[in-house]
């Protein structure tokens, strides 16, 4: 490989189309833009925004394409193969759950169905923290007009072969923007505050994936960041599963997994938070991963 690109070994199981097909889910993504053969975004490596592409040719491992910009620095190959392998859960080995799921008369189909998806990070923990947020109580759709919004507004940019590029911004970007500056943008003066709030804590240290991710346990986790008004419990097991890798998260309060748990078990009405805790319990210790394959299910 030219030192504009790079290649990473594939665990085993691994589908990259799935992974494509779920990032495929809204045509209105602004942070990335996908083809059949794989998926271009414009990332933080270091102190530079960097437009790569990643693909997976038949036959070979994950390859990581510089697309402008000459070639890879030592430091940002460094961080970019830690972001790539966190984006595509690439660290983890799945040889247990699938083991375990194929004796398991419920989970054997589910994950069958889904063999090869890993769960497709956000591994920038202000990205999935602003995304979470921007997504409560209100229509997937909507949200994604938001968040483009919020980037478009706020984020560094990056144009390709007549394709514009957009990063998701730094926290450091909100400084100095108001309330009514997010309101403009649609936001609730509730979610403007809670990502004025998220962005003041990451800028001063306080908040960080790094400090997250060595806490003691998981319920360390859920009181660090449900201590910021606009995080509740749903929120920080999203944030686990999606950023911090925590294969424990289980969203009991989330309609769609409960509707997908309905669907799944051919329910007469959708299961409560305690029916879905008791149901997860012989499942413990992969509670994100058949959360995010239950998801799938629903398109």
């Amino acid at each position: 490989m030219s030192g504009s690109s790079f290649e990473l070994p594939l665990p085993h199981p691994f589908d990259f189309k799935l992974c494509l097909n779920y990032m495929a889910r809204s045509k209105s993504e602004s942070l990335y833009r996908m083809d059949d053969q794989g998926v271009n975004r414009l990332v933080r490596l270091g102190n530079a925004n960097r437009l790569i592409r990643v693909t997976c040719p038949e036959g070979g491992g994950m390859r990581v394409q510089l697309l402008q910009g000459g070639s890879f620095s030592e430091e940002e190959r460094a961080v970019c193969t830690d972001y790539i392998k966190d984006w595509f859960d690439l660290k983890r080995d799945l040889e247990p759950f699938i083991q375990f799921s194929r004796e398991d008369k419920l989970l054997g189909p589910l994950t069958a169905s889904f063999f090869g998806l890993r769960i497709v990070g956000i591994p920038d923990l202000f990205e999935v923290l602003c995304w979470a947020v921007i997504g409560q109580q209100v229509n997937l759709a909507f949200a994604y007009k938001l968040k483009q919004r919020l980037v478009e507004q706020y984020g560094d940019t990056a144009n390709w072969e007549g394709a514009c590029y957009n990063a998701f911004p730094l926290p450091e970007r909100f400084a100095n923007v108001s309330m009514d500056e997010l309101c403009s943008l649609q936001l609730t003066r509730n979610k403007a505050r809670t990502i004025l709030e998220v962005a003041s804590r990451m800028v001063s240290g306080e908040l960080s994936r790094d400090r997250l991710v060595k806490l003691s346990n998981s319920d360390v986790v859920d009181k660090e960041l449900t201590t910021i008004k606009g995080i509740g419990p749903w929120t920080a097991q999203y944030v686990r599963m999606r950023c911090l890798g925590d294969p424990t998260a289980l969203p009991v309060g989330d309609v769609g997994l409960q509707n997908a748990v309905k669907q799944w078990l051919v329910l007469d009405k959708k299961p409560t938070p305690h029916e879905l805790r008791a149901l997860f319990e012989p499942w413990s210790g992969w509670e994100s991963y058949i959360t995010f394959y239950l998801w799938r299910t629903l398109y």
